[in-house]
């Protein structure tokens, strides 16, 4: 098996007590991650190969799990050696240049009543990694992200903003009523449109020499927001948390920024059909600042590599 042209063999997963062969790796039907889309997930990947800020995606997969009421230490009480011993038996696999990202995840398990047993579970729990494909992200870096505002926005009254989950059907929806090239920005219904972030990514927004995020309580809790909180800091940046109107964004355009742990920091250039300064000089000073800190030139690495 090939990936993207750059690895060779197969990809190894970790599936419910044992590490296999990515193509051996499946899910019953009956499982509630499939039935219910009740999917706990995180996602994090490696720079020089190595992982970035893994406790930290740990311990909001566990906080996840705990929401949603799936007892994931019962199914894998060890992430940190899983996730270690994935990244080893998949490194090889990899180019000298080549990065992994790695995926999590658990479900509540095996619905009894649908496979005839009288109980449900035991939890699933899985871990899976792939090489990370820059040219995805390669457009952003070159001409900046294009938003478009969607009301597809889960309200938190359904589901805790701070689960990170795979019940995405108004986030696929949302995609596929984006125009091509362009990623849509949540907002809330009504006349306000209240900020959220894109299915892909946290938003920030610079006004008047201020990152501002979305209030927390609102969005996921993002380890990239995190980051750039802590950078801003380094650099005596102003950094705050409010409601942003996507109104206010686009009578006064401001520069504005999207984060996550695959491709970091992007710069946006066009919201709601109205041109944003890019690349603009906060994106590239916390951009500059992001790779000092994992001794990778971010953005020359998205360019280069396929």
């Amino acid at each position: 098996m090939s990936y993207n042209g750059r690895m060779h063999g197969e990809l190894i997963a970790y599936l419910n007590g044992q590490f296999l062969p990515y193509s051996q790796a499946s899910l019953s039907l009956h499982d509630a991650g499939f039935v219910y889309g009740a999917t706990v997930t995180d996602r994090l990947r490696t720079f020089c190969q190595r992982f970035f800020l893994l406790e930290e995606h740990l311990r909001r997969f566990r906080d996840s799990c705990e929401l949603v009421a799936i007892p994931v230490q019962q199914a894998a009480p060890n992430l940190e050696s899983i996730a270690s011993e994935l990244l080893e038996r998949n490194r090889r696999l990899l180019g000298t240049d080549g990065e992994l990202a790695v995926v999590m995840f658990a479900t509540p398990g095996l619905l009894g009543a649908l496979a005839g047993h009288a109980e449900n579970g035991p939890p699933t729990f899985g871990m899976h990694a792939f090489p990370l494909a820059f040219a995805r992200f390669r457009k952003m870096f070159d001409e900046g992200a294009r938003l478009v505002l969607s009301e597809r926005a889960i309200p938190s009254s359904c589901i805790d903003p701070h689960i990170k989950h795979r019940s995405r059907l108004p986030w696929w929806l949302a995609e596929r009523e984006a125009p091509v090239g362009a990623a849509p920005l949540l907002v809330t219904p009504g006349p306000r449109h209240l900020v959220r972030e894109t299915p892909a990514a946290n938003f920030l927004a610079v006004c008047d020499g201020t990152v501002i995020s979305p209030p927390r309580a609102a969005i996921l809790n993002g380890i990239g927001l995190s980051v750039v909180e802590s950078l801003c800091g380094t650099l005596s940046i102003p950094f705050a948390e409010r409601e942003l109107t996507a109104a206010e964004l686009v009578a006064s355009p401001s520069e504005c920024l999207l984060t996550n742990s695959s491709f970091c920091l992007a710069g946006v250039s066009e919201l709601a059909s109205t041109r944003l300064p890019w690349p603009g000089p906060v994106w590239r000073q916390l951009l500059a600042a992001w790779s000092d800190l994992v001794s990778v030139d971010i953005a020359r690495q998205i360019r280069t590599n396929p």
